[in-house]
């Protein structure tokens, strides 16, 4: 029989616990290197302690395995000399043996039993200690039996002080001495001394381990401040180049990578700020460019139109031939002169000298105010105007003139592009803001389109011609007007269905919106089809050929 088996201690568990990425990247350093280290500790710790007790034990058992063979040796000596001697003597001679051994164990405790097999002599088994019996199983006496010149072992615990049990070893032979019989001799040895020396050996590798890991703390606590320092130096600046300040840079200190990546974002800051002086001067030169030539052709421009009045005024005694160029002239007149008034309300805006005129007024009346100034185009559009105010609850402080022009570029744009379909003017209020849609069922705007109506001087079709002389910068001064108030301007659309205009107003200057009273995206449906074409310039108040918008769609407008 061989010894019970001892379980190989494993390397420690492996590390599963994901850290959360929001932890500072100084702190994640210190607890990953921290697990790592504990982790490299459990594991040599483990490795140590199974190495040196497999060793305690071994070097044990080879003693214990020694002694056995010399008190077997002993035992079959003192057998053979008591050949032809009585039951009793040999009784008494295998009761001294035995507390003999007992008392050779020295340090380590040590029991003995002999148990006779086949004798004339000896009668009954002679035991140190009681409790031995408990350990001589069936299995382990068949294996003594089996082979009676060798030694059979096995690891066993050993009744201590106090019910306590400590670690042991059961040796196991049989001795045959011709004229006396056959004997079992039981041998069991404490190994407690050896689990002492492994106790204090994992004590000693737990403390080395404890200060080990305490200094891997230490380091990395230094290494990550080593590392993340420049990086939070790098991210300050960063931070505030991003805030507006372009003189913003990182303290470099060294030659290594970290200070490479602290000189590289220098040299990108020195260049964005140098980038953005080019650009602001440049900007500050083309406004003013715009903001002179303006200036400077209002002059000339006077002149040609006074010219152009004169001609006008005396067409009827021109040739017949001219008239059609003075039409020309005159009409062009015009637009040039409404471009640069629109190019100097845009320089205005561009250097921050547009100011609000405010006053409380009703929005529903400058809305009817506007509609009246575009009935006109709309009858020679053949376009009917479905007026739908709110008629209470309108008031706010607004600049009167830029919500007039607001109102009126709006109106004009969906007359212009309704190609004759009806014209949905409907305003709205809430506790905070005042609101104007505009709603058209021309040639609609896509999505992308919509995102760049307000830009200077966009079209979304290039190719079309502009058939009411218009500038490209109406809805472009229109949404930095709105932008004054610190209200919305925003459209939306369909295409092939038409376009939605929503403009939103805070009640006072400087207010803040949250919800527009009224809908941006709505249904573009029509009832009673298209008006006649005899209809026109006419201004249907309330409920008309368009559907009214029902409450839920106001209280969902965004």
């Amino acid at each position: 029989m061989t010894v019970a088996g001892r379980g190989e201690s494993g390397p420690g568990a492996a590390l599963h616990r994901v850290l959360p990425g929001h932890w500072p990247l100084a702190l994640r350093v210190v607890v990953v290197t921290t697990l790592l280290a504990i982790l490299a500790i459990l594991t040599v710790g483990a490795y140590l302690s199974s190495v040196i007790a497999d060793g305690l034990y071994e070097q044990r058992r080879d003693r214990v395995l020694e002694e056995s063979q010399d008190i077997r040796d002993a035992l079959i000596a003192d057998l053979d000399q008591l050949s032809g001697a009585t039951g009793t003597q040999q009784q008494d001679a295998a009761t001294a043996f035995v507390q003999e051994v007992r008392g050779q164990g020295g340090g380590s405790r040590r029991e003995a039993a002999l148990v006779p097999v086949e004798t004339t002599g000896m009668v009954w088994s002679v035991y140190s200690d009681r409790s031995l019996s408990d350990m001589l199983d069936a299995e382990f006496s068949q294996a003594v039996a089996a082979d009676p010149e060798s030694l059979v072992w096995k690891s066993v615990a050993l009744p201590g002080a106090g019910g306590e049990t400590q670690p042991g070893l059961l040796v196991g032979t049989r001795v045959v001495v011709a004229g006396s019989g056959s004997y079992d001799l039981f041998l069991a040895y404490s190994m407690q001394e050896e689990q002492d020396t492994l106790a204090f050996v994992q004590r000693v590798v737990l403390g080395g381990g404890a200060v080990l890991l305490a200094l891997v703390v230490g380091i990395a606590i230094v290494v990550a401040q080593m590392v993340t320092t420049p990086l939070k130096r790098a991210a300050r600046a960063a931070e505030r180049l991003a805030a507006g300040d372009l003189t913003s840079r990182v303290e470099v200190s060294g030659a290594d990578e970290l200070a490479r990546v602290g000189e590289s974002f220098n040299d990108m800051a020195r260049s964005l700020e140098q980038k953005v002086e080019d650009l602001t001067e440049l900007s500050r030169v083309q406004q003013r460019f715009v903001a002179d030539v303006s200036h400077e052709l209002r002059t000339p421009l006077t002149t040609i139109r006074m010219a152009a009045s004169v001609l006008d005024d005396q067409r009827d005694s021109l040739p017949e031939g001219v008239h059609r160029t003075v039409e020309l002239l005159s009409a062009q007149v015009t637009r040039f002169e409404l471009l640069l008034t629109e190019l100097l309300e845009i320089s205005r805006f561009d250097a921050g000298a547009a100011v609000l005129e405010a006053n409380r007024e009703d929005l529903d009346a400058l809305v009817m105010r506007a509609v009246d100034d575009v009935r006109p185009l709309a009858a020679a559009r053949g376009c009917l105007l479905d007026v739908r105010p709110a008629g209470h609850g309108m008031h706010a402080v607004v600049d009167a003139r830029r919500v007039d022009r607001i109102l009126r570029n709006l109106l004009t744009n969906a007359i212009e592009h309704g190609a004759g379909h009806p014209v949905l003017v409907q305003t709205g209020s809430n506790d905070d803001a005042v609101a104007v849609v505009v709603q058209d069922h021309g040639r609609g705007i896509s999505p992308e389109d919509a995102r760049r109506v307000f830009d200077r001087f966009w079209r979304a079709d290039p190719s079309r011609a502009r058939t009411l002389g218009g500038t490209g910068l109406g809805l472009s001064i229109s949404v930095e007007d709105a932008h004054l108030h610190h209200g919305w301007l925003q459209a939306w659309g369909q295409v092939g269905e038409g376009a939605v205009f929503r403009l939103t107003l805070p009640r006072r200057p400087g207010g803040e919106i949250t919800r527009s009273p009224l809908r941006l995206e709505r249904s573009f449906d029509r009832v009673g089809g298209d008006p006649l074409p005899t209809v026109t310039g006419e201004i249907v108040i309330g409920p008309g050929m368009l559907p009214d918008l029902d409450e839920s769609w106001q209280e969902g407008a965004r």
